[in-house]
This record gives structure tokens, sequence and C-alpha cells, in this order.
């Protein structure tokens, strides 16, 4: 037996690999299904089901791909209708694969169709279970999402995770294995260990959700307490997930076409695509297309893009470090934005080569921050969330969280110069881009953020609680 996390960072997502006597499974594959062909392929092995822990709202899964590619048979588990032929396992039926056995618990509340899968070994041991969303390494699965699908409630949904966890999942041995679907920095959460693999037995004693002595009410209470709302992409991807999608072959022939500056303005004019600028921030800083969007491939790029861009159909032009349009392509159609309409042949240096208006982004030091802060009052906007914030933040800047700045625009001074900041640098260019795309211009970037300037020596608060502000 060999299992095998396929994980992926931009996404914090964990999908799976498990192959016996020539075998193999694959739960929750990402779109792209050539690393699991492949690899089945090296093991001279036969992929026999793909294995749906629930219909994902963070990113499109490649089962239907997949299905199609090996002819293996799609698994969800009880309460699941997709449009597309698939088992819908019952409550604890036995999958063979190979010498070893995978049982499908429904472990319903993250969504209803919610299904862990436990491999046993060839001796009928129990040796790991998949957790989907329902348990995550020091957190659950967010109990709100699947509630606007039907008349259940959050608090309705977390009950039916209260039960699953303590009647599916608790009652197992505590060398028990668990790999869960996302880590740190997944939306499916609040918060998630970085850790991607742990004991079951770890987690029932560090994870707050699996306390033994926990009631009902207060599992509730906990879980829903604190959940921000959802990226607005979600319900997009859970529909694609039901009911399919185009081939990842075909989006890419799509996208990774090469147009030359002239071509790539006249398709921005006639299509109202977003032209979405993915190099590093520093790179977009010093020059970029009027009214781009930054959202850099070196950082969680697919989310936020989802986060951002409202509508998964949005026209897509790509303006890319040369070599890498097809990664770009290929993490887009991760979050289901499939409408790329092709890239900058030649990249931003091409533009500047057929002298085409571009525009840039004012930066200074952290250094240079501190002396303009002892000049006078120049506002400050920190752009981080409003827990970083909470915890240290800059005397007097203000909190304009990224996945909310379209509710905070009516904050930013028309005319006068302010400064603009994150943890880093790459949510600040990101939240720049969007409100130059506005109109507002009068706006100076920190180099390297929060970090550089509490190095710089500038003076920051300390802790504040929210129940005092």
């Amino acid at each position: 037996m060999n299992v095998e996390q396929i994980y992926t960072g931009c996404l914090a997502q964990g999908a799976y690999y498990i192959e016996s006597n020539g075998e193999v499974a694959i739960i929750d594959p990402l779109r792209e299904i050539k690393p699991y062909v492949n690899r089945a392929k090296l093991d001279d092995a036969k992929i026999k089901y793909i294995f749906e822990t629930h219909f994902h709202a963070d990113f499109v899964s490649g089962h239907v791909t997949l299905a199609k590619e090996t002819g293996a048979p799609i698994v969800f588990g009880p309460n699941a209708n997709p449009t597309f032929d698939a088992i819908i396992a019952t409550d604890g039926q036995e999958f063979k694969l190979g010498e070893v056995t995978i049982v499908a618990l429904h472990t319903p509340g993250h969504t209803m169709e919610s299904t862990t899968y436990l491999l046993r070994d060839k001796n009928g041991k129990d040796h790991a279970i998949f957790s989907g969303d329902t348990l995550f390494l020091g957190d659950v699965g967010r109990p709100d999402l699947a509630q606007k699908m039907g008349v259940l409630t959050e608090k309705d949904l977390a009950g039916f995770l209260y039960d699953s966890l303590r009647e599916k999942i608790m009652p197992l041995a505590d060398d028990v294995i668990v790999y869960p679907a996302h880590g740190a920095g997944s939306a499916c959460g609040k918060n998630m260990m970085k850790e991607t693999v742990d004991t079951l037995g770890n987690q029932k004693q560090m994870n707050y959700a699996l306390r033994a002595d926990m009631t009902k009410d207060e599992f509730i209470a906990e879980v829903i307490e604190g959940l921000l709302p959802p990226p607005q992409y979600f319900p997009a991807n859970v529909k694609l997930n039901k009911e399919g999608y185009d081939d990842i072959d075909d989006i890419l022939k799509r996208g990774t076409q090469a147009l030359s500056p002239v071509a790539f303005e006249a398709a921005a004019n006639e299509t109202g695509a977003v032209v979405l600028d993915v190099r590093h921030q520093d790179a977009f800083a010093n020059g970029h297309i009027p009214r781009s969007i930054f959202i850099g491939l070196d950082g969680s790029f697919a989310p936020w893009v989802g986060a951002l861009i409202a509508d998964v159909k949005q026209p897509i032009l790509l303006v890319t470090e040369p070599g890498r349009e097809e990664e770009a392509v290929t993490r887009l159609s991760r979050v289901g934005f499939d409408n790329t309409l092709g890239y900058l042949e030649g990249g931003f240096e091409a533009w500047k080569k057929a002298a085409l208006e571009y525009d840039s982004v004012s930066s200074i030091t952290s250094d240079s921050f501190k002396q303009e802060l002892e000049k006078g009052n120049q506002p400050i906007f920190d752009v981080r969330k409003e827990s970083e914030y909470l915890s240290e933040h800059v005397i007097n800047a203000t909190n304009t969280p990224l996945d909310f700045l379209n509710d905070h625009l009516s904050e930013f001074p028309d005319d006068s110069p302010f400064f603009v900041h994150c943890a880093g640098g790459y949510r600040s260019m990101i939240a720049i881009s969007i409100l130059k795309s506005r109109g507002i211009h009068n706006l100076i970037d920190v180099k390297g953020g929060f970090k550089a300037i509490k190095e710089s020596g500038v003076q920051v608060s300390d802790f504040v609680c929210p129940t005092t502000l």
C-alpha cells in the first residue's frame, strides 16, 4: 500500500494518491489530471476509483475529466446529486482497492453530502482517514457554505457536524492518520495548522472542536464564531463541480493565444476584459498597462483572483513574465476562471517598445516612510486582515482589509497623498492596482510592508481587543 499527499500551496489543498496491488484511488483531484495519470503509469497501475469528499467550493476538482480519461467511476457520499454519472455511496459502503479497503463514512455538517473515507490495510486495521472539509488539523470545516443551497441554517449544519465528528471520527483509534483536504491559508476553515498530516490522537488533544467534554451548544457557538463572509466565487465553483465543465486542455488552448500589443489593446477595448498582470509586484510598480489589476503568481494567486474578480465568466487578458502563460491559465482554471482570451506576447517590455501608454506606482522605503511620518499626518491605510491589524499596527493607520476593499473606497482621499501597506508588499500592490483602476492615483506604496516598517523603528500599537474599539 502506498499513500501520497499531493499538496498545492496556492490553494492550501491536498489531493491523494492511494495504490495497492496495481489499483489506484484518487481523492479530491485538482483540475489538471496529468500528474495523477502519469503517477499511475509509473506504478504500472490502473486508476480504479475517483473519490470526492464533497462538492468543493474553493476549487474546481478534476473528477469529471479524470473519469473521462481513465474510465474510473466517480464516488460521492450520500445526498450528493451530480448531473453526471457517479456512484452515490451509502454510509459504510466498502470499496476494494487491491489488498486494501476504503469505507465511506457519511459525515454531514460542512455540507450535507460531506463524506470521510476510511482506509483499512490488508489486515482490516484502520490506517487513515481522508477527512475532506469535515476535519482539518486544528479546526473543522465551516458550516455556513451549504446553507444557501437549502433550508438549513449554519446552526443546523454545525449540529450535524458535531454529531458526525463524535459518532464517526472520534471513536476511531488514536494512531489513525488524518489527511485533510486543506491546510493553513484556505478559506474553508478559520484557524488551521500549517502541518498537512497528523494523527487523530494528537487532534483529539489539541483541536478545540474535538474536546471530549464539549456540548453541542458549545460546539455550535465556537464553530460559528468569527466566520468571515466566504469568497464570492464559491457558489460558481460548487456549480461546476456538480454539473461539469470544459476540459482543461481546451481552456489552455484558448487562454494561451499570443497577442501583439496592438491586438492585446484592441481585445481589451472590444471585450471589456480585465487586464490581469501576474508579474512580481516590483515589476508592476515600475511599469504596467493603465487600469490593469495586479495579482502576482508568486503569492496566493488563485484565491485572490476568486475573492476580488466578481464573475468567473469575466473575460481576462494576461500580462505575464515570458514562459509563465500556461501556468497562469492553469491556476485561473483551478478556481473556475475559464474565460482567458490570451496573453501579451513578449510581456510588458513589448508594450513599452510599441510606445503605448503605461503607468507606474509611487513607492518609498520603510526608512523614508518613517521620515515622512515625522513631518506630518498623511493618512495611512493598512490592507491586512482585521486580525493582523488588531494584533499590531502603525499608530493612526486605518484598516481597510483587501478582501473588503470595495466597502472602503469612500475612505480614501481624492487628491491628497496617502500611504498604503500590507504585511510584506503583495497585498498592498493588489489594493493599489484596484484603486488606480478606479481613478485613485494619489497613493504611495510602502515597500516591504509592516515587517519592514516595524524593523525601521516606526512606533506601532500594542494588541487592541476588538470589544474596546
